[in-house]
């Protein structure tokens, strides 16, 4: 119960947030914020990056053709959706599909961290440059970056408040959608995953 109350307040801070340059946008659009949804007691969490149309219409996760993406991924290796925690970085949606801001992540990625000393989970998967480049910083390994295309597929070992963690980057779905060549790719990379259940 704790936890689900934790997590109600990020959420009702989230919802409140007219600091954020994407407030206007949200409301102009009636876009809903996208907090996350799963288990909190996941051991496995994914991090987008920021929610698309489709996402900030129902306020749910990788609900579009990259969820449906991803949703194929999870069933590859025999993992429930529902057993993981899956969020993004960014909580409102960009407009036009745009890459979040540095503002606007330092903005949001506070809440972020919040989700993970809430949950705590043990794996991390960092789906997109975005959100690998702001787990590595947080987690202390921000000296291990490199490109998306150099570390996709790799195992991390970094520290977050709560203890250690493993991340995984690999390219965001949407990666698939845009270059069927990457399907393949994240599909074999997804199997590290496994290792992890």
């Amino acid at each position: 119960m704790k936890k689900a109350l934790m997590m109600k307040h990020v959420e009702d801070e989230i919802a409140a947030l007219t600091g954020s340059p994407l407030y206007e946008y949200r409301i102009e659009n009636n876009y809903m914020p996208v907090i996350g949804e799963g288990s909190l007691d996941a051991n496995i969490f994914f991090v987008g990056e920021a929610p698309g149309k489709k996402e900030g219409e129902t306020g749910k996760p990788f609900c579009g053709r990259s969820g449906k993406f991803l949703d194929e991924m999870l069933a590859s290796i025999g993992l429930d959706r529902n057993a993981t925690y899956i969020t993004s970085v960014v909580k409102d949606r960009p407009q036009d599909n745009r890459d979040p801001t540095p503002q606007e992540i330092a903005l949001y990625g506070p809440y972020l961290d919040r989700q993970f000393e809430i949950i705590q989970p043990k794996v991390i998967v960092l789906l997109g440059r975005i959100s690998m480049k702001y787990v590595f910083e947080k987690a202390g390994i921000k000296e291990k970056l490199d490109t998306i295309g150099v570390m996709h597929g790799k195992v991390y070992e970094g520290t977050l408040p709560y203890g250690k963690v493993i991340l995984l980057p690999l390219y965001h779905p949407a990666a698939a959608l845009y270059n069927p060549k990457n399907k393949a790719v994240l599909l074999e990379d997804f199997k590290v995953v496994k290792k992890y259940l």
